[in-house]
């Protein structure tokens, strides 16, 4: 089915992957216009049964049945990595559009297959994160784009932490492949560091994995260990097509630091960009010509933004006929980064990164994503 077919409202949503971050989701779509949700699946049937309980309207099903429901015009993945591209393939080949979770996929092999089934079906592949579209990394990217900060020289982004397994119920999957702090948080610092910069050609990169063995922290599973399978340390520099070079650090080793969250340095002074995890946070500005930090005001992004926010901008470009931000390909773009650091590590070589990343347009301010 083609963009025509689907580019209906409202856009009715099959969830499938039931698990912790559905919740935020559920309570962002329930709260825009034209985006019912109308079926949950799970592998665990009685997960789906409980979270279908809380959205009016829904109903819990199975995967299968989900993806052939006549009512169901988008799937929103949210399984484990692992299952990204395969719950993608088998909603692309029912006709239906597909937003996920990050990552994309858990290589980039899996995600061109994605993407090039979606072309040949005529439908649409979203990714999160869409934190890049909220007031946060909008805002700053207006100063970037109003030439406020000159021309960017460099950036730096941090996200250290001591690793999810102190907090998470079932945190096994971040140290499988897919995960690790590179593949899930890095996917964040990237966007914005892409939304901001533009796409990135050359990599290096070096990675390290402290302990072999972790163990759950809270939870009835408190105390089961379990194997870690991926670097918990990542570190490397970018390259984008700019000129301008990041220096990137991603750990799940780090028990404390004092570190800014992503930092923008350019000819005529520095820029603080909040948190990526989020939608919105203070953004600053230091200008060579005042000598002192400024607070920015909003001028750009949805404000009051939430997870499903990329879903709703796919919609309305799906009305408009325009791209979406949070696009298969920009998602894309981003994996073949992470998976080009680590190969970087590897070989102990620069790697070039060979997908045409794109600086996906601005969110201007005010905006709502059901009308810009």
């Amino acid at each position: 089915m083609g963009d025509a077919v689907k580019a209906r409202s409202p856009l009715r949503i099959g969830l499938v992957g039931a698990g912790q971050i559905s919740g935020a989701y559920l309570r962002t779509l329930a709260a825009l216009p034209d985006l019912p949700v109308t079926a949950i699946a799970d592998l665990d049937e009685s997960r789906a049964s409980a979270v279908a309980a809380t959205v009016p309207g829904a109903r819990a099903t199975t995967p299968k049945e989900l993806y052939a429901a006549e009512d169901v015009d988008l799937v929103l993945n949210l399984t484990v990595p692992a299952a990204h591209a395969d719950v993608a393939h088998a909603a692309i080949a029912a006709g239906k559009h597909v937003y996920g979770e990050k990552p994309l996929a858990a290589t980039t092999t899996e995600a061109r297959a994605v993407l090039a089934a979606a072309d040949g079906a005529g439908v649409r592949v979203g990714c999160a994160p869409d934190t890049v579209l909220g007031t946060g990394v909008q805002s700053a990217r207006a100063v970037l784009d109003a030439g406020q900060l000159g021309t960017p020289v460099a950036a730096t982004a941090f996200m250290v932490s001591p690793g999810h397994e102190l907090w998470h119920p079932a945190p096994e999957f971040y140290y499988r492949p897919g995960g690790g702090p590179l593949f899930d948080m890095g996917p964040y610092y990237l966007t914005a560091l892409v939304t901001l910069l533009g796409p990135v050609r050359t990599v290096v990169g070096m990675a390290s994995t402290s302990r072999p063995v972790r163990t759950v922290a809270s939870g009835p599973r408190a105390g089961t260990a379990f194997p870690v399978e991926v670097a918990t340390h990542v570190t490397g520099v970018l390259e984008h097509e700019s000129g301008a070079l990041t220096t990137l650090v991603m750990s799940f080793d780090v028990w404390a630091g004092v570190l800014p969250r992503i930092e923008v340095y350019g000819t005529d002074g520095s820029l603080s960009v909040p948190d990526p995890n989020g939608f919105d946070g203070p953004v600053r500005l230091f200008s060579a010509g005042t000598g002192h930090w400024e607070d920015v005001p909003v001028q750009g992004g949805y404000p009051g933004a939430g997870r499903g926010y990329g879903i709703a901008d796919l919609a309305r470009s799906l009305a408009t006929g325009t791209p979406h931000r949070a696009s298969g390909q920009l998602a894309y773009h981003v994996l073949e980064i992470m998976e080009s650091l680590l190969t970087a590590s590897d070989t102990g070589r620069s790697i070039t990164v060979r997908s045409a990343g794109e600086r996906p347009t601005a969110v201007p301010a005010p905006a709502r994503p059901e009308a810009e």
